[in-house]
């Protein structure tokens, strides 16, 4: 089983930037902390992280064939691109939308994400172990659907 880890814009300045808001670790820290679990599951995973709407709209498509599922931490863009969720319908698999921080609980303008609706569910609020509750409910139903 293979899963591919989306981090989206400016998550690369994780633990320097906005630390009351999402905290010191770094993408370093978050990478490892998924591969680790990853490991422990017995799934490999694809990580990409890109500040470019259009980078990580390329990898998606690139990576439709190689994985399963797709985590993916859309940062800004999950509340404002519709080219996102298009992508994300468009490679056809299934997908977990993470968040560091909990967007219902700040400004008004985050509390939409545009790819929602079509994610299997959403983890937010809870700093690095979003991104890894959110790999271990995608493996479940990566599972489930390979003994259904």
């Amino acid at each position: 089983m293979r899963i591919a880890v989306v981090h989206g814009p400016n998550l690369n300045l994780l633990g320097t930037r906005e630390p009351e808001v999402y905290g010191t670790a770094t993408l370093e820290d978050v990478d490892r902390g998924i591969a680790a679990l990853a490991e422990a599951l017995g799934v490999e995973i694809e990580a990409f992280q890109s500040n470019s709407e259009g980078k990580i709209l390329d990898f998606l498509a690139d990576v439709r064939e190689r994985a399963d599922g797709v985590v993916i931490n859309p940062a800004g863009l999950g509340h404002t691109s519709v080219a996102l969720l298009d992508g994300l319908l468009g490679i056809s698999r299934p997908f977990v939308e993470v968040h560091l921080s909990n967007p219902a609980s700040r400004e008004p303008f985050r509390r939409h994400s545009m790819i929602t609706p079509a994610a299997l569910g959403t983890v937010a609020g809870f700093g690095v172990d979003s991104y890894l509750s959110g790999l271990r409910c995608l493996h479940s139903h990566l599972l489930r659907q390979r003994h259904q």
